[in-house]
């Protein structure tokens, strides 16, 4: 199993890209602005697309890529979600006056796109993947992935701030491999974090002290203009692990 990044950034511009990966050819772990670096091809290969949340960040591309190769499918594009982002999604969304709601395009029966929804704590085996849904705690419902090989395990926190209840999942992951996790702001914006319930490195380095093993970790979100000082700082708070960037185009096979 192998999982592209298409993009990890808080922002754009240049090559900053917003959150977007690739599991294999065909499973995509929210729709930023990384998804549209991708071929007309490789977009109509997507068959499922996870959500974290709502936010512009993790779904900007996500109108486009239906409109532009639903019609390209043979079936439906199905969308995995909670309830509470599916619900989102159809209200602010596709609904009519922002863009066309395409789980009724082209009719109710034959739908370019359908929504499926996640559940805490409930697998969903998408051709012997399989992606769990993981509490995480934002201003808007959302949640983080567990991705199981099998073999071995990745988690993706998405956007989250201190969550007890994240780590005590995370701690009973027996195989987990590789820990990707956000640092949306640097401790001079802690108060701003904390606000918009994100991380900066001086929460971050609070957090992975609730962490019992002993995965890779790489940190993603990092807005644009202040990477290197937020590395810097958790390079300085961070003691027990030695966390690194998360980078456009990095590929983990696991």
């Amino acid at each position: 199993m192998k999982l592209r990044v298409l993009g990890c950034s808080g922002g754009i511009g240049g090559n900053f890209r917003t959150t977007s990966l690739l599991l294999d050819h065909d499973v995509l772990i929210d729709a930023g602005t990384g998804l549209s670096d991708l071929s007309l091809a490789e977009m109509s290969m997507i068959d499922h697309i996870f959500i974290t949340h709502s936010h512009l960040d993790h779904i900007a591309c996500l109108p486009l890529l239906v409109d532009s190769v639903g019609f390209m499918r043979e079936k439906p594009l199905l969308i995995h979600a909670t309830a509470e982002t599916i619900a989102i999604l159809k209200k602010h969304i596709f609904n009519w006056e922002i863009w066309p709601d395409f789980s009724a395009i082209p009719n109710m029966h034959q739908p370019v796109m359908s929504y499926e929804e996640m559940r805490l704590g409930e697998a969903v085996v998408v051709g012997g993947r399989i992606i769990t849904a993981l509490p995480v705690n934002h201003v808007v419902p959302a949640v983080g992935f567990k991705i199981d090989s099998g073999a071995t395990s990745l988690v993706f926190s998405g956007d989250t701030t201190t969550c007890d209840a994240f780590w005590q999942a995370v701690n009973s992951i027996q195989n987990l491999k590789y820990l990707i996790i956000e640092t949306a702001f640097s401790d001079a914006e802690r108060e701003l974090a904390i606000l918009s319930k994100h991380l900066c490195p001086s929460l971050l380095a609070e957090e992975l002290a609730k962490l019992k093993l002993k995965p890779e970790i790489f940190v993603t979100h990092l807005k644009p203009g202040e990477v290197e000082l937020t590395m810097k700082q958790i390079a300085e708070r961070v003691k027990k692990f030695t966390p690194k960037i998360l980078q456009n185009g990095q590929e983990f096979e696991f």
